[in-house]
């Protein structure tokens, strides 16, 4: 890809030519002109000459593809940016090789803090638990550390960080040899992150979002709120992503709220919403998500921390203050618990205010088809994370262990959420997963369950327009002329137009039909390359050697 050598001006006009321009105004599209930090042009070569010489800059893409840039829906931002900078136990493959690894970063690291790792998944081990306290006490030497399960929803942690925490033996959650949850994990979380100084928290929120804009993300939505992070960190992050070029934040601060006062603190915070992580229940792999019958590997059905009277009390409150309302539901009988909640909300507050504030739901995994039914009844937005498929599906994943074969096979049901009209955002609740887009999309479009698949058009389309639209903003995520120039410049290989069923993909790859084209997203093939990422128009990465 090669450029004019013209100064770089906020305001410039470019001319971008000579490659493949993802866009509805015109599936042929070769051309773009950006000005002003919106999209004032789209279409053919021939048409693009007459641009040519008045404008500021001319990139000649060299047969690259232009897409609006992706939008993670739910980002921990920090939590990210710690995790790439530190511990990262995703790749230990027994107890014994994470232990290891806890050793070589002690050793590594012998001065500072708290230990702070992420990642493991003993599910992926052989010995099939996590490591013991003792265990973990050795292996740290008399370290304080902290290792969240990958679902962030436990943590095994050393003596020398219970220390740290007075009263935590009696909190909820609390286990004399295993992983915390509940109340003891968050406590015992916060003191972790409360000894992060805050030039490393800092610096790990930089990393955090130049990973992001070298994988064409332009824009994350932050999930903060008091059981995840703290204030400081969260209006940090949204200072830092404001005052430096790198992809947009849009923060969500997962507080109740039961009056005018609590909608205006979080308005004050910086917040577009009361949502994000605000918990109903917590995560199967931690067995703590809320289920209507007991898991299949434990004598337990999980944890609710909302019932439906202090879900409808939220939605009904933020409606009421025109603020988006949100929660994090992944079990069965926690998503009955939100729509029941929602819909006592739309009786008191009326059901088309309560539609047209867009509350969304997190995760939202262990749908039925009433649920379904219900979130397209209600408006809510399925803030979804495909990679959890990829990562825990299939009859042998951790969600058959979990759940048993049958009701595993029920979940993240995508295809019957865009059949019956839910709008779906996509993202990555990184650093669970890790940012990828364009894997994102390919988890959704191959499933491992063949029924909830998607087309890779509408899976592209979750992860670009979708998160625009679940912030309530109809008008970005999508290269038109007048949307903002959020964009992604990618070397890939030829396009093709991917649909779940054989039948359809035959038909739609017919150049009449009129349907841009996106990257072969098979299992097997090479995912998209990134060179470039612009946001409002202005560059926030580009590929060394580029």
């Amino acid at each position: 890809m090669t450029q004019s050598t013209a100064p770089q001006s906020e305001h410039r006009t470019v001319l971008l030519r000579g490659g493949d321009v993802h866009s509805p105004a015109d599936p042929f599209a070769t051309a773009m002109v950006v000005e002003r930090g919106h999209v004032a042009w789209v279409g053919s070569e021939g048409a693009a000459d007459a641009f040519a010489s008045g404008v500021d800059e001319v990139i000649d893409l060299e047969g690259a593809l232009v897409t609006p840039a992706f939008t993670d829906a739910h980002v921990h931002t920090t939590s990210t940016g710690l995790a790439l900078t530190g511990l990262d136990l995703s790749g230990a493959r027994t107890l014994g090789d994470a232990l290891t690894r806890v050793r070589a970063h002690v050793a590594a690291h012998p001065a500072g803090g708290v230990v702070l790792g992420h990642g493991w998944d003993a599910t992926r081990w052989p010995e099939q638990r996590p490591p013991s306290r003792a265990e973990l006490d050795e292996a740290a030497a008399g370290r304080a550390v902290y290792l969240p399960r990958i679902d962030v929803h436990s943590a095994a942690v050393t003596t020398a960080l219970l220390d740290l925490v007075p009263g935590v033996t009696a909190m909820a959650g609390y286990h004399p040899e295993g992983p915390l949850t509940g109340a003891a994990h968050h406590a015992v979380r916060a003191a972790a992150h409360d000894a992060v100084p805050p030039a490393q928290r800092a610096e790990a929120q930089r990393a955090a979002l130049r990973h992001a804009a070298s994988l064409g993300i332009g824009t994350v939505h932050e999930c903060g709120g008091p059981d995840i992070s703290d204030e400081e960190d969260f209006t940090g992050l949204l200072k830092l992503a404001a005052e430096q070029p790198g992809p947009r934040v849009f923060g969500y601060w997962a507080q109740q709220v039961a009056d005018e006062k609590d909608a205006r603190r979080i308005r004050e915070l910086g917040a577009v919403g009361a949502a994000g992580d605000l918990f109903v229940d917590g995560s199967l792999g931690s067995h703590t998500a809320c289920l209507r019958e007991p898991y299949a590997d434990a004598p337990h059905s999980g944890t609710a921390h909302l019932d439906a009277g202090q879900i409808a009390a939220h939605v009904a409150a933020c409606t009421e203050a025109g603020l988006q309302a949100g929660f994090h539901a992944i079990g069965d009988a926690a998503l009955t618990a939100v729509v029941d909640g929602i819909r006592a909300a739309a009786e008191k507050v009326g059901l088309a205010r309560v539609r047209a504030a867009r509350h969304r739901v997190e995760h939202a995994e262990m749908l039925t088809p009433e649920t379904v039914a219900a979130f397209a009844e209600l408006g809510l937005t399925a803030s979804v994370q495909p990679a959890f498929d990829a990562a825990w599906g299939g009859e042998e994943g951790m969600y058959a262990q979990r759940l048993g074969a049958g009701r595993a096979a029920t979940l993240n049901p995508y295809a019957a959420l865009l059949r019956a009209g839910v709008p779906l955002a996509f993202g990555s609740d990184s650093p669970v997963t890790p940012l990828d887009p364009w894997g994102t999309v390919r988890a959704a479009a191959f499933h491992r369950t063949l029924e909830h698949r998607v087309s890779v058009r509408a899976g592209f389309t979750a992860h670009t327009r979708g998160g625009w639209r679940a912030v309530g903003r109809d008008d970005a995520g999508t290269l038109v002329p007048g949307a903002p120039a959020d964009y992604a410049v990618w070397r890939t290989d030829e396009l093709v137009v991917q649909a779940p069923d054989d039948r359809v993909a035959r038909w739609s790859t017919d150049p009449r039909s009129g349907t841009p084209g996106l990257p072969d997203l098979s299992p097997g093939a090479d995912l998209p390359v990134c060179l470039r990422t612009v946001v409002l128009g202005q560059t926030v990465y580009v590929r060394p050697n580029e």
